[in-house]
């Protein structure tokens, strides 16, 4: 057996204590783009039928550390959800790599998947009744991935209970679905996604179907999942305030990761980054390649300190033939003047 299928095996007999999972999220975040406790390379997923064929994914690069909460944007179509199902172990990409907390996907066997799904990252959906057994209370659905995991029963009341205190649903404790609004069914199911203490925690639109207060109260405790239980939260959205409310906003357009943009705080000041990936590419904002009339080919000329894109039917202009701009030993020389 391999030692990612023991991990996974192991694992079901017990789950970590709060305090151990407080200890997790006061470490460091890993650094380096090979250290991320997801790692993806290059990543591809095409979708075929007898007629057509669809590439969701055209060559995707993503790294994110341990301990990041990270918001991942885009259109429709734009290739996120598709991400999100590679990384939860419910799809295989058709080449590239990815990783997550060790394991490799392309190459994890059936019985290591199933591991992999049960303990090592948790899933919210955007709709609340996939989230959540009808007829079980919240407790009950909160305890049941644990039952799954081999926890004896007491353990997994007093986690469960644990975890309903810790985001603020003790209250709903012993209420059913039909008995909570939405915004809290989808806080219990952030509970449900952490019962077994995942170290990575997917979330795919989970404000989608709700009001802003209470998708508010939603993110909250998917931070708090985050700061608290030491998850590393990736959650999917278009949601323009959801996504400012992270430090990383990653956007992905056409199956790529197109920009980042990093925050100093989590509504401070913003900072935005085009990605350029391990194959040297990146996507040009479209409003530049509209301003400055950029198709087809265009030329590059390499800069002392930046590289020039020019439409290819315009002179390129060094930076080299430009007047040097004015510094404080250098002033500008004024022109001259007729009389």
């Amino acid at each position: 057996m391999s030692r990612p299928e023991q991990a996974g095996t192991d694992r079901e007999s017990s789950v970590p204590l709060l305090a151990d999972l407080e200890a997790r999220a006061r470490r460091a975040p890993a650094r380096g783009p090979e250290d991320g406790v997801i790692v993806c390379d290059n990543l591809v997923r095409v979708y075929r039928t007898e007629e057509v064929e669809v590439q969701a994914l055209q060559g995707l690069d993503l790294t994110v550390a341990e301990g990041e909460c990270v918001a991942l944007v885009g259109a429709s179509g734009s290739g996120k959800s598709t991400l999100l199902s590679i990384l939860s172990g419910l799809d295989l990409p058709t080449a590239g790599r990815a990783r997550v907390a060790g394991h490799d996907l392309l190459a994890m066997r059936r019985r290591e998947r199933l591991g992999y799904r049960r303990a090592t990252v948790g899933f919210v959906w955007q709709q609340t009744g996939r989230n959540l057994l009808p007829y079980l209370t919240a407790q009950e659905n909160v305890a049941l991935p644990m039952k799954y995991a081999r926890v004896p029963r007491r353990k997994r009341q007093e986690r469960a209970a644990e975890l309903l205190g810790t985001l603020g649903l003790a209250y709903c404790r012993d209420r059913r679905p039909s008995e909570m609004s939405g915004g809290e069914q989808q806080r219990v199911a952030v509970a449900v996604a952490t019962a077994n203490a995942p170290r990575v925690l997917l979330a795919d639109e989970p404000t989608g179907e709700l009001d802003t207060a209470s998708g508010e109260d939603v993110f909250a405790a998917l931070r708090r999942a985050n700061e608290e239980l030491g998850a590393t939260v990736l959650v999917v959205t278009h949601d323009p305030q959801v996504s400012e409310q992270v430090r990383r906003t990653v956007r992905i357009r056409d199956g790529r990761t197109s920009t980042e943009t990093l925050r100093g705080g989590e509504r401070e000041f913003a900072e935005e980054f085009t990605v350029l990936d391990r194959a040297g590419r990146l996507q040009l904002p479209r409003e530049y390649v509209e301003r400055y009339g950029l198709q087809g080919r265009v030329r590059l000329t390499g800069e002392s300190d930046h590289v020039g894109v020019w439409a290819a039917d315009r002179p390129t202009t060094r930076t080299s033939d430009r007047p040097a701009a004015p510094t404080p030993d250098r002033p500008a020389t004024p022109d001259p003047v007729e009389e």
